[in-house]
């Protein structure tokens, strides 16, 4: 696929940035969109990075955003954002959760949208669902199919505590094309599959590859692991 991505508003601290909670839009959505960018090229697709740094004002950072993303012939136009006006800084043990915004109901980028929410809300957060806007600007002025996704609320506890903005860009990337980038485990000399022994050998050693917060990236790393060779067994912390 080719696909635009950026992240919404002017950085933290300048003129027109996004909201500021226990966390802030500008700052989160950059590192979801840099890591989201990477995991899908990594994936072989085509990726333009959109994001303004320079906007003037709220009307100039849109306008510079739409002329980056209209200057490329591409599937799907992403929109990174977070949400406000939970009003939750001190958490009441419930997400508010992931939404999504497209043009019309027959915009090709709903199902992505869809199947994004869907990740996102595997991750624990509250699917609030796909919404209809031909108000938002990225959404009226794109040529492309396009989707302005808000990841979770800046002034939510409960959001703010789940969220990781790698754990996000993952779900992102896996609603968008069905697949999560692998990283292959380190190996030492040994060839695969063999066994070394530096020390006594009736000791046992249990190696951790690595630990997640949501079960289908512990799975999808324990199958990389079964396809190389080696055992793997997930265990509930």
């Amino acid at each position: 696929m080719r696909i635009n991505v950026h992240a919404g508003h002017n950085p933290a601290g300048k003129v027109a940035c996004g909201a500021v909670g226990l966390i802030n839009e500008s700052t989160e959505a950059r590192r979801v969109k840099d890591e989201v960018i990477s995991k899908l090229r990594q994936l072989g697709h085509i990726v333009y990075d959109c994001t303004v740094d320079n906007g003037t004002g709220q009307v100039d950072v849109l306008k510079k955003i739409i002329a980056k993303c209209n200057a490329h012939a591409v599937d799907l136009d992403v929109s990174i954002h977070f949400n406000s006006g939970a009003g939750d800084k001190g958490g009441n043990g419930k997400t508010t959760g992931v939404e999504c915004y497209v043009y019309s109901a027959t915009s090709k980028a709903k199902v992505f949208a869809e199947k994004i929410c869907q990740a996102i809300s595997n991750l624990g957060f509250k699917n609030r669902g796909v919404k209809i806007s031909q108000k938002l600007y990225v959404l009226k002025k794109s040529k492309a199919p396009a989707l302005l996704l808000e990841c979770c609320f800046v002034d939510d506890k409960d959001d703010v505590q789940l969220y990781s903005y790698e754990e996000m860009a993952d779900a992102i990337v896996y609603g968008i094309t069905g697949e999560h980038v692998q990283i292959a485990p380190e190996t030492d000399k040994a060839e695969q599959g063999e066994e070394t022994f530096t020390g006594d050998r009736k000791a046992l050693y249990r190696v951790q590859v690595g630990t997640y917060s949501a079960r289908y990236n512990a799975e999808a790393q324990a199958e990389k692991l079964k396809k190389a060779g080696f055992d793997a067994t997930i265990v509930q912390a």
